[in-house]
């Protein structure tokens, strides 16, 4: 404790300052380092909740005592209560995802439910499943669906139910796509409803799907883009073939008609006709007889001759009757024309040249020859089908391109595997290491200097100490060698003999006095 209280005391302002310094650093480190080792590895609990659902996971947590952190929108735990803490909020219905679904149907009982309570309840529980399994997607974060249908009436008759969806998404945009799958679900679970009348909506990006018109556009925009994608990457895989890759930038836009159209055409031709129907009816009649004689007496008796003096007499008819009906050749067609037609092909190339290097290093850009760039174009017109009746465009020039530097290394993570308990040790490991290195060389060097001593004083042990003040006077040989001579030469001897018997204590004199802060005698 003494040797600490002389070090003390023999230290400068400054060194005093340093050592504080030191000191308060070291123990901030070893404050850090318990407090790294104490603290407990968090891991994710629940991410992307609303407010009301984190509120309630948060209350939860307070009430059974389970340290969390709350980052944002999502709710962190200890790693290792982080399974237990789940399966136990998830028995009490925690986190609550959308609303509620067919567990409303429990809550009736059978007396005083009307069959108007039943239908409304039986809707929302329908509206609640459905809204659950579109949040099913990771991407979306919330999700409302209404179903719009009419009581049953007994007079009534094509009641056509509607259904609208709104969507908050968790990140990006709802895609067209999705949107799709999102309409026909909601259409299939609902009886009766077609697909072209559920109405997709983003919170953000507005009205995604409304109606069968705007669903087929929106699938033939979708199938536009796709199909300019692929011929871009068409183009650009044959271009890199040649000029090498990253060598060429190619956009591909396509002009498409996005109107349906349904034609029909009628063609009759007056010039021929086609029999349709043919009815032939035909009819003969045959009769024979004569001509009766006069009334006479013979005619009167029993055994006359009644016919006597009569003529005989025969009558055939024949008759053909035939009926054609005919009618003009007649065509009837019908087209029906989907969005999504190209009017027009337009693609817009640029390649870079070519890049010599001289002998010396310097490097010089030549644009390409015009006989290479016709024969690229002709193979970017082959791949993207050119027709010039179309009005189709393909803009080709060789430019240069600027360097660009190095895109980095891929960071690659260094854990090599290590569970959190070994990244944790290792840092405190660290921390440890820089405490220690900050004591043995910072404060253990200031601890380890020896203390001021007092300055001799003149004639002691019967030693004259020469007065850093005393001129000396500097001689020098013919040679050039400087000698220093002083009034009495036993001075000197003394000086030389208390150096040797006191040289620690010598050494420290000489230090103090060549640190003097007087300039002109240091």
């Amino acid at each position: 404790m003494t040797q600490l209280l002389s070090t003390w005391d023999g230290l400068e302002g400054r060194q005093r300052l340093v050592v504080v310094l030191a000191i308060a650093a070291a123990v901030l480190a070893m404050v850090g380092v318990y407090r790294l080792a104490s603290k407990p590895d968090m891991a994710l609990l629940y991410g992307g909740l609303d407010a009301a659902s984190a509120g309630e996971v948060v209350t939860a947590l307070e009430a059974g005592a389970v340290p969390y952190e709350v980052r944002g929108n999502a709710v962190y735990v200890p790693s290792a209560l982080r399974d237990q803490t789940r399966l136990t909020l998830a028995g009490d219905g925690l986190p609550a995802v959308g609303t509620s679904g067919y567990e409303l149907l429990d809550t009736l009982s059978g007396f005083g439910t009307t069959s108007q309570m039943f239908d409304a309840t039986y809707w929302r529980a329908k509206e609640g499943e459905l809204a659950r399994t579109i949040l099913a997607s990771r991407d979306i974060r919330a999700a409302r669906v209404h179903i719009a249908n009419a009581s049953n009436t007994p007079f009534a008759r094509n009641i056509q139910p509607s259904a609208s969806v709104t969507v908050t998404m968790a990140r990006g945009a709802l895609s067209p796509a999705q949107a799709e799958a999102i309409q026909y679900m909601v259409a299939a679970a609902v009886t009766g409803l077609e697909a072209s009348e559920v109405a997709v909506l983003d919170s953000e990006g507005g009205v995604i799907l409304a109606g069968a018109d705007q669903t087929g556009a929106a699938a033939a925009l979708d199938a536009t883009q796709s199909r300019a994608e692929t011929m871009r990457a068409q183009v650009e895989r044959v271009l890199e073939a040649r000029v090498g890759p990253g060598k060429a930038v190619v956009e591909v836009n396509l002009d498409t008609d996005m109107d349906s159209q349904t034609i029909t055409e009628r063609i009759v031709d007056p010039t021929s006709r086609v029999t349709v129907s043919s009815d032939t009816e035909e009819r003969s009649e045959t009769a024979s007889g004569g001509e009766g004689g006069g009334v006479t007496v013979a005619s009167n008796l029993p055994d006359g001759d009644v016919e006597a003096g009569a003529g005989a007499s025969n009558r055939t008819t024949s008759q053909t009757r035939e009926i054609e009906n005919f009618e003009v050749s007649e065509t009837r067609r019908e087209r029906t024309i989907q969005p999504g037609q190209i009017r027009k092909i337009s693609v817009a190339v640029i390649v870079d040249g070519i890049t010599q290097t001289a002998a010396d290093g310097s490097r010089t850009w030549q644009p390409r020859s015009d006989e290479e760039l016709t024969a690229l174009r002709g193979l970017v017109e082959a791949a993207v089908g050119f027709d010039p009746a179309r009005g189709d465009v393909v803009t080709l020039e060789t430019l240069e391109f600027p360097s660009v530097g190095g895109e980095g290394t891929l960071v690659a993570d260094g854990g090599g595997g290590l569970s959190g308990d070994m990244m944790r040790l290792i840092q405190t490991a660290i921390l440890g290491l820089v405490a220690l290195l900050l004591g043995l060389f910072v404060i253990r060097p200031i601890l380890t200097q020896p203390p001021a001593l007092p300055a001799p004083e003149p004639g002691a042990d019967g030693v004259e100490i020469l007065d850093r003040d005393a001129p000396l006077e500097a001689n020098f040989d013919p040679d050039g060698t400087q000698q220093i001579a002083a009034s009495d030469g036993n001075k000197i001897k003394n000086l030389r003999a208390v150096i040797t018997e006191r040289a620690d204590e010598s050494t420290e004199v000489l230090r103090r006095w060549i640190d003097a802060p007087d300039e002109e005698t240091a």
